[in-house]
């Protein structure tokens, strides 16, 4: 049976809130943020029952995003548009229902601020993988704020069951002062991931 929700979670009748983290919030986590609200607006069931927003670990805060990664947002048909930096807080932390981040460093970093988070906190391309699995299940589509909640439940009771992999493949590259092929390649790990946990959440 899935864990059940820890106290610091939101309960019933709140906004189903996804926090995504990476170290500037300038190029990988507003991206994904964007990604992933372009599919939201494709699920009209859910509207008002979901909140995405981003934040960094060392943010420049008020910094705008990356150009490349604004660049790649644009061509993956989001908008990048106003996006300013932000520091994660403790709260941003608690109040939310599911936490993306983009590598295994920035897991820990997110557990030490909120420990008790951790049941809910994935990187991206981990929930992907845990997404893709949870759909092999046929589960229901979301229409609610709860809904999404077991959707989530279901990924977690996943951990320690699925096929062992490299570690490293759960991170995604840090391109901020790189070439345009490493942009790319960023944009490979990630795009693909969060397809993967928008078709499981906002089917």
């Amino acid at each position: 049976m899935p864990d059940q929700p820890t106290p610091d979670q939101q309960s019933s009748g709140q906004p189903f809130t996804v926090l995504v983290v990476c170290t500037g919030n300038v190029c990988r986590s507003p991206l994904a943020e964007q990604l992933l609200l372009s599919a939201l607006a494709k699920a009209p069931a859910l509207a008002g029952e979901v909140v995405i927003h981003s934040a960094g670990t060392e943010a420049p805060v008020g910094a705008p995003m990356s150009p490349p990664s604004a660049a790649i947002s644009v061509r993956e048909g989001s908008n990048p548009e106003g996006h300013v930096a932000r520091q994660i807080t403790a709260e941003m932390v608690r109040e939310a229902d599911l936490i993306l981040v983009a590598t295994r460093g920035h897991r820990s970093d997110v557990a030490r601020i909120v420990p008790r988070a951790a049941r809910r906190l994935f990187t991206i391309r981990e929930f992907g993988r845990f997404a893709d699995a949870v759909l092999q299940s046929e589960p229901g589509i979301a229409t609610s704020a709860d809904d999404l909640r077991g959707l989530v439940d279901q990924a977690v009771a996943l951990r320690g069951y699925l096929p062992a992999h490299d570690p490293e493949l759960d991170d995604i590259i840090d391109p901020i002062g790189r070439s345009e092929r490493t942009y790319e390649r960023m944009a490979g790990e990630l795009v693909p991931a969060v397809r993967a946990v928008a078709g499981l959440l906002f089917r």
